[in-house]
C-alpha cells in the first residue's frame, strides 16, 4: 500500500471524503473529486497508471489528513513521508520545489530550537521532556507508593490545558516523551523489574504497554484490557486477552489516564481472578489533579490517590498531571 493510500486510512476516510476534506481546506474554492485521489494513489503504486498530485495538492492533502478521523486534530503530516516512495517519480519541478520546502522547514525548526532555552528539572538533572513541543509544562518530583525500600521519589511533568474545559489532544512528541518517562521511572525503581506480562488498558494503554514491554520487560508477553462503558460503570469485552504465565506472576498494567471513576480498582481485581497471587504494578500517563495547580505536593492530591492506593498495587508510575476534562491520545485512540 503507498504511503498517499495509507494516510489517507490514518485519517479515516474514504476517496469520496477525502475529496471533500480537500476542499474544505481549500476553503470549497476547489471542487476536486474521489477519482482525483483515486488516480493520485493508483499513481503511488508505480504501475504505470493513474496521475501525480501537483506540489500544491500534495501539501493541501498533508493539511487534510492531519485533522484526523473527526476533522478536528492538528497532527502534522509531512509531504516527503506522504509520498515516501513515490517520490522520485514525481515532476522533476515539484521534487525540486519539495526539497526545498523541506530544506526551509528544517531550518526553521533549527532556528526555533536555538532560542528555546534548555528545561530542567527541579533537582538540576536535564529535562527528558527538552525534546517535546510546548504542551509539556514544568516538572517536578512527587512521592509514590512504591516496593518495601523502592524509590518512592518519580519526576513527573505537567500538562497545562491552554483552553480549559476541552480536552488537550496530545502529539505525538508528547505521547512518545510521556512513555520515556515511564521507562526511566521503572529503570530507577530500585530493583529489577522482571515482568511476566505488560498488560495495556484499551489501545492507547495497549501502545504503552507494547514500548515497555519491549525497553523494559525483555520483550514479555503482551496482555490486552478491553473495556466497555456500561451504566453502572464498566466491563471487559470479550476481546480481552490473558496470556498463560508461570503461577504468581508478576503483572504490569498500563493505562492512559485515571480520574475520579474506579476503573483501575475493578481492572486489579479481574488480572486477580485471571492470576491468583500475582503481584501487580500500574503506569498511568496521565493523573487528574484535585485541585488547579498540576504540580502536586503530594500523591493525595490526584483524584483517584484514594483508587489506586485501594487497588494494592506493588507499586505505581506516574508521566504527567493534567486538568479536567482530561487528555485525548494521538489519533484519538481509545
Amino acid at each position: 500500500m503507498p504511503s498517499l493510500q495509507a494516510y489517507r486510512y490514518a485519517a479515516g476516510l474514504s476517496q469520496d471524503l477525502a475529496a471533500e476534506r480537500y476542499n474544505e481546506v481549500t476553503g470549497n474554492q476547489t471542487s476536486l473529486g474521489g477519482t482525483s485521489i483515486n488516480a493520485w494513489e493508483t499513481w503511488a503504486r508505480g504501475r504505470g497508471q493513474g496521475s501525480p498530485p501537483s506540489f500544491s495538492s500534495v501539501l493541501i492533502l498533508c493539511a487534510a489528513y492531519g485533522r484526523g478521523p473527526l476533522g478536528v486534530s492538528e497532527e502534522c503530516v509531512s509531504p516527503t513521508e506522504l509520498i515516501a516512495e513515490a517520490y522520485e517519480r514525481l515532476p522533476i519541478e515539484d521534487q525540486l520545489s519539495l526539497k526545498q520546502y523541506t530544506a526551509n522547514n528544517r531550518a526553521q525548526l533549527g532556528t526555533v530550537r536555538e532560542q528555546t532555552p534548555a528545561k530542567s528539572s527541579k533537582d538540576g538533572v536535564d529535562s527528558v521532556s527538552d525534546r517535546t513541543t510546548s504542551q509539556v509544562g514544568g516538572e517536578f518530583t512527587l512521592s509514590v507508593p512504591t516496593i518495601e525500600y523502592g524509590n518512592s521519589d518519580i519526576v513527573v511533568c505537567s500538562l497545562p490545558n491552554p483552553q480549559p474545559g476541552q480536552l488537550l489532544d496530545l502529539t505525538w512528541e508528547t505521547f512518545g516523551c510521556g512513555i520515556e518517562r515511564l521507562s526511566r521511572q521503572i529503570k530507577n525503581l530500585g530493583k529489577r523489574l522482571d515482568v511476566d506480562a505488560c498488560f495495556g488498558v484499551n489501545e492507547a494503554g495497549l501502545v504503552m504497554a507494547t514500548f515497555l514491554a519491549s525497553s523494559r520487560f525483555s520483550r514479555c508477553k503482551i496482555g490486552y484490557l478491553r473495556c466497555n462503558k456500561i451504566r453502572d460503570g464498566i466491563n471487559l469485552d470479550d476481546a480481552s486477552h490473558f496470556p498463560e504465565t508461570r503461577p504468581a506472576p508478576t503483572i504490569f498494567i498500563c493505562d492512559f489516564e485515571v480520574k475520579h471513576a474506579d476503573v483501575v480498582g475493578y481492572l486489579a481485581s479481574r488480572v486477580r481472578e485471571q492470576y491468583p497471587k500475582a503481584e501487580l504494578y500500574f503506569a498511568v500517563f496521565g493523573a487528574m489533579t484535585k485541585g488547579r495547580d498540576l504540580e502536586a505536593d503530594s500523591f493525595d492530591d490526584l483524584t483517584g490517590a484514594k483508587i489506586m492506593r485501594a487497588a494494592g498495587f506493588e507499586a505505581i508510575f506516574i508521566a504527567a498531571t493534567m486538568s479536567p476534562p482530561g487528555i485525548e491520545p494521538p489519533l484519538e485512540l481509545r
